[in-house]
């Protein structure tokens, strides 16, 4: 049995495997509302064979989008439409379906599609904001300082993390996962080089944790226990100024007394110009065994973990209990079900796409020569029935 494809646990929430598809911002909401576009994206995702699908990054309140194209959840609309997006979806497999709250802070109102990749902020006479930190520090040149919050903002921000997951739950999400990292409103509290506060959110330690301990505290309460709630660390900010692996172990021991289930652990972007190593196949996984040997937490290995063999390795020698992959994903929306193939592993495969499974037409089989044919594996040119497939009340099929 591969341990990729074993059941995996995030607190009460059981998985059909370890593979996890990560958020990734698509910039196509209208004021904040999932479109025809999220739908194709997402459902591709549930077809991928992985356990797990998180949408995007989706902003707490208006002035917490990174640009005007992404998802909100602080209002009716944002919310009826995410309720029939997670129907919808639920007809496609029986991957969980998360989502990843944030507020992106100094971040804030960048460009978005079609000149996102240019990594600009977005002039005010096209529609930006001004943005809001815990210190009055521009991102880089050219960015916009942003306000520095005062304590009726920071208890606004926790109130609305709060009420966005309360949405989520009604939405119909199987969890919740916290934006804690890539230099966000929360990390900007967590490390000392953007946190310069010297009240109680700011200074040692356990001041510059507490807007992480108070949202997650605000979270739980309103996410029950049978949804999981997770947080995406900031591991290190690379650089003996700024945040450590030992912080982000403290923040995880911390939060994991507040009821939090999982961390993802990511690293850097805290500001430009830090020299950070270049990224390598798996480069973040000992931050996730790190978790995994100090807390009790289940850790996500994030990061540059493209090849089969090598998911399989990190959670068989428990290295991780999960893999979450954003960029292997977009280019291979059937990742999971190609690394089954590779495994020797016989998972459930659309009906409508059997034709083409793994191991089932001679192309895959040129193309991946060591992959093992599941014992299972039928050869079949087309379903009989699509039924099992397309009803929201059909048993889900584990096998072809």
């Amino acid at each position: 049995m591969s341990a990729l494809f074993s059941e995996g646990r995030l607190g009460d929430l059981t998985l059909d495997n370890r593979i996890v598809v990560s958020p990734m911002c698509q910039y196509s909401a209208i004021d904040g509302v999932a479109q025809t576009w999220h739908l194709v994206h997402l459902g591709s995702m549930m077809m991928s064979g992985a356990g797990l699908v998180i949408a995007e990054a989706t902003a707490v309140e208006a002035t917490g989008r990174g640009s005007l194209g992404d998802l909100g959840l602080w209002n009716d609309g944002q919310e009826n439409a995410l309720t029939r997006l997670v129907g919808e979806l639920r007809r496609l497999s029986s991957a969980r379906i998360g989502i990843q709250l944030t507020h992106c802070g100094r971040k804030a109102a960048t460009r978005t599609i079609p000149d996102r990749w240019r990594g600009e902020p977005l002039p005010l006479e096209e529609g930006a904001w001004t943005p809001v930190a815990p210190s009055a520090l521009a991102y880089d040149e050219g960015w916009q300082t942003p306000e520095p919050l005062s304590e009726e903002d920071i208890a606004r921000i926790i109130s609305a993390f709060a009420q966005s997951a309360a949405r989520a739950v009604r939405a119909g999400f199987d969890l919740v996962e916290i934006h804690g990292a890539h230099g966000y409103l929360m990390h900007s509290f967590l490390s000392p080089i953007t946190n310069l506060r010297s009240d109680c959110w700011g200074g040692s330690l356990e001041n510059r944790n507490r807007f992480a301990v108070e949202v997650v505290e605000a979270v739980r309460k309103v996410v029950p226990t049978d949804r999981a709630l997770g947080f995406r660390f900031n591991s290190t900010d690379w650089t003996a100024e700024g945040s450590s692996l030992e912080d982000a172990l403290a923040l995880a021991r911390a939060l994991e007394d507040e009821g939090l289930d999982y961390a993802v652990m990511s690293s850097g972007n805290i500001r430009p110009g830090i020299a950070i190593p270049p990224a390598t196949p798996g480069h973040q996984v000992p931050f996730a065994t790190a978790i995994r040997e100090h807390t009790g937490l289940a850790a996500m290995a994030v990061g540059m973990i493209i090849d089969p063999h090598r998911a399989e390795e990190i959670i068989a020698s428990e290295a991780a209990d999960f893999v979450a992959l954003a960029r292997p994903m977009l280019d291979n929306p059937r990742w999971g079900l190609h690394a089954a193939a590779m495994l020797g592993q016989d998972i459930g495969y659309p009906p409508q796409y059997l034709r083409a499974r793994p191991n089932n037409w001679l192309g895959f089989s040129h193309a991946h020569p060591d992959a093992r044919p599941p014992a299972t594996a039928l050869q079949l040119d087309r379903p009989r029935s699509v039924a099992a497939w397309d009803r929201p009340d059909a048993p889900v099929r584990t096998g072809s």
